[in-house]
């Protein structure tokens, strides 16, 4: 099936998406130092001459001097773009990208996309050949059948590297997972099971043909296409490929084969299964409808007719999802890092059992509590869930041992303990718990008041917050000023905003009560605080929150962190026994470091620190990371000694009393919490590996680090998050983007943070 979910959106935020901060999804980025003339001699000429010799005497060398080894090209040529049909090549290059961008998040594989305009098989198959030096595998992607089958068959005959044509083997991956774990739930086997298969294309044929390689037999498969069921001496609408699949059988009709069945397995068209058709099927009867985007049925009509079935889709919003996200990168990971000359049945058949046992595995209460994966073994949950951490230790191990099993393997393993150690170290948890932070925002959606919504960086935030599903955006601006705007940028029923003027408003009398109340003791009269209400964007969009009007805030852009946290707090204080701070996070290809705090207290005492450091930990718990906290300084266990350094030790000396269930240690200078090789100077540090939280002395050093960080590192740093009000308030930096607001709006929403 293809990754495409039930996610809502315009098309002016699709192409937004698509050209904002540089178009298309991908860039190339330099893995070696390129600063001096000296690196450049290396990269370059004269250097590159000597791994060119090396390659030219042992041409496995490329793998140990070049890329190839970590890089698949995604080729297609847009004759099956998703479900638009044939669009051509040069229409399908926005899916390559993202498909490219997929084998990144998921399975750090390097990706290229690679679109040829020709429909011609033959020219194909000699263009994508003639650059097997370049790759190290080749994904194949939405090619019209049949030349898919010929392309993916050639091309494997002739090239000595990995080749898949995803849309095929992919979705027969995880559908036959699925199937493994439904046949176990309901006490079949394969070997007797009766199959019935509607759709003939590519996906349909590549299905069907693993299940008969993992034991299903051939005349128990019914398979069925427009014309009606593929029996033998069928002479319209045949071809190879699904004569290949064709029984002995006097059913003529899809209805007349699903009689006494025990599987349906639709990749065909919406609407395809009737419900009464489903009755006729065996008991407990299995259904795996995954036309997309809509299903052949949808599980609540085969439920209402079939009480005891169970139900997969290719849908996010409905259980059982089958989804290639779950497949091809760690199955092409796997390939990769044994150097496989091929993508086999068995590499194919070990990577289906892998994912179908994951799914029966309990999930660890650690990956529950991060990724919000709640699912146990059951009729609802045969699947695992697309973003579970485990999926790229598991299959790629599976794959990679499989390939060696069966001869494919140019570079076997030795140590299959330490690889699957090597594999979790590769993916940064925190870009999956933000995924899930934003399914969970979608799930439970909030009102986010967006204070700024004359910025157009901010409306359009709040746009994609209301287009995405997320919750409702509270747009607090001038009226007409918010309204013109929103035409501006391309929204059409405007009138769907909910929209608060501050001038005009009539909640500004109960909000000069309430805030008058807050305020009396504190020199202000009550004017004064009806002119604040009137004119202050920050203390109007408060009070809508203060008073139940919103969930959330959202500020920022248009005035310092200080001057907006300044009249945030004439309204909405910090938690009872909690204290408001800031956290930046740098989040890094293979690592996150949580950063506090960066904006509030100047300078924290002693036990300040203290609760800084263990409010920082839970999150960066509830973001997937094991903490190990470091107490920064100029310092590093009293050298050089100064002055300062009293509170960063009391700090540990409170920790050490509470034992917070955490590693801590401190004072120690970045390089010492960081680096390596500077921490085997210190065998007597309680650091078991380089900190990832790292608790700041003051808001001087924090700050600047924090600014310097966001310039240097740009997209790679998120914050800062407020911590500790007793709202949801989030103060983005004025030099934000949309999808920094966007973040700040969700994490407060799903109250992952604040």
């Amino acid at each position: 099936m293809s990754e495409e979910s039930n996610v809502r959106f315009t098309e002016r935020e699709a192409l937004f998406y698509h050209n904002t901060i540089r178009p298309g999804k991908i860039e190339i980025i330099a893995s070696k130092p390129m600063a001096t003339q000296r690196d450049l001699s290396l990269a370059y000429s004269p250097g590159v001459a000597v791994p060119v010799r090396a390659i030219a005497e042992n041409p496995s060398d490329a793998y140990e001097y070049t890329a190839k080894g970590n890089l698949v090209a995604v080729i297609s040529n847009g004759t099956a773009i998703l479900g638009l049909g044939n669009l051509g090549a040069l229409a399908s290059k926005p899916v390559m990208e993202g498909k490219a961008v997929l084998f990144k998040r998921f399975a750090d594989v390097d990706s290229i996309d690679i679109e040829l305009d020709t429909e011609d098989a033959d020219k194909f198959i000699e263009a994508v050949a003639l650059m097997e030096p370049s790759f190290g595998g080749i994904n194949l992607e939405d090619i019209k059948a049949p030349e898919c089958f010929i392309i993916e068959q050639a091309l494997k005959e002739r090239l000595k590297i990995p080749i898949m044509h995803d849309d095929q083997h992919g979705t027969a991956i995880i559908s036959a997972a699925g199937l493994l774990n439904a046949c176990f739930l309901t006490g079949r086997k394969l070997s007797e099971v009766k199959i019935v298969v509607n759709g003939a294309g590519a996906a349909a044929i590549a299905c069907t043909a693993l299940m008969k390689a993992m034991g299903v037999r051939h005349d128990n498969v019914t398979m069925c296409d427009r014309s009606g069921v593929i029996y033998r001496g069928r002479e319209g609408g045949m071809d190879q490929w699904k004569s290949a699949h064709a029984i002995d059988t006097s059913a003529r009709s899809l209805e007349d084969a699903l009689d006494g069945a025990d599987i349906f397995l639709g990749l065909s068209a919406a609407g395809a299964l009737k419900p009464e058709w489903v009755t006729k099927m065996a008991p407990q009867p299995i259904i795996f409808a995954m036309a997309n985007p809509d299903p052949e049925i949808t599980p609540p009509e085969a439920k209402a007719v079939r009480p005891d079935c169970i139900v997969a889709t290719g849908r996010s919003d409905y259980p059982n999802q089958v989804n290639n996200v779950l497949g091809f990168p760690f199955i092409f990971r796997g390939a990769l890092d044994v150097r496989a000359t091929a993508i086999n049945e068995e590499m194919k058949i070990a990577a289906a059992r892998a994912i179908a046992e994951l799914a029966r595995e309990p999930v660890p209460e650690e990956v529950a509590a991060a990724y919000g994966i709640n699912h146990t073994f059951g009729l609802d949950y045969i699947i695992p869930a697309p973003f579970d951490p485990r999926l790229m230790e598991v299959v790629s191990s599976a794959v990679a041992k499989a390939a060696m099993d069966s001869g494919v393997a140019q570079k076997p393993i030795e140590d299959f303990d330490a690889y699957r150690n090597s594999l979790k170290a590769r993916l940064n948890p925190t870009t999956s718990v933000l995924t899930n932070v934003f399914a969970t925002a979608k799930n439970n959606p909030k009102r986010v008041v967006f204070a700024e919504a004359e910025n157009e960086v901010v409306l359009r935030a709040a746009i994609q917050f209301k287009d995405f599903g997320y919750g409702t955006p509270v747009l607090v601006g001038r009226t007409q000023a918010v309204l013109d705007l929103l035409t501006e940028l391309g929204v059409s029923n405007t009138e769907s905003y909910e929209i608060h003027n501050s001038s005009v408003s009539p909640l500004v009398p109960e909000m000069v009560t309430y805030l008058y109340e807050q305020l009396k003791r504190r020199g202000y009269m009550e004017r004064d605080v009806k002119r604040m209400v009137n004119h202050d964007r920050n203390v109007f969009a408060s009070l809508l929150v203060a008073l139940g009007h919103g969930d959330a805030l959202i500020t920022g852009m248009t005035r310092t962190f200080a001057q907006s946290m300044k009249d945030v707090r004439r309204v909405l204080g910090p938690k009872p026994g909690h204290l408001p701070f800031g956290i930046h996070l740098m989040v890094a290809k293979n690592y996150t470091v949580f950063m506090a705090d960066t904006t509030v207290n100047e300078r924290p005492s002693a036990e300040e620190l203290a609760h800084i450091a263990k409010e920082t930990a839970a999150v960066a718990r509830r973001m997937g990371h094991e903490p190990r906290v470091a107490f920064l300084s100029y310092s590093t266990f009293g050298n050089p000694y100064g002055r300062w350094l009293d509170s960063i030790r009391g700090a540990v000396a409170i920790l050490d009393e509470e034992n917070p269930g955490f590693e801590y240690e401190g004072e120690m200078a970045p390089d010492a919490a960081l680096n390596p090789k500077v921490m085997a100077n210190y065998p007597f540090s309680r650091l078991s590996g380089p900190a990832n939280v790292l608790i700041m002395p003051g808001l001087q050093s924090a700050n600047i680090s924090a600014k310097l960080l966001r310039e240097l590192a740009g997209n790679a740093v998120i914050g800062p998050m407020l911590i500790g009000m007793e709202k949801p308030v989030q103060i983005a930096a004025m030099t934000s983007i949309a999808p920094d607001i966007l973040t700040l709006a969700v994490l407060a929403a799903a109250g992952i943070v604040g």
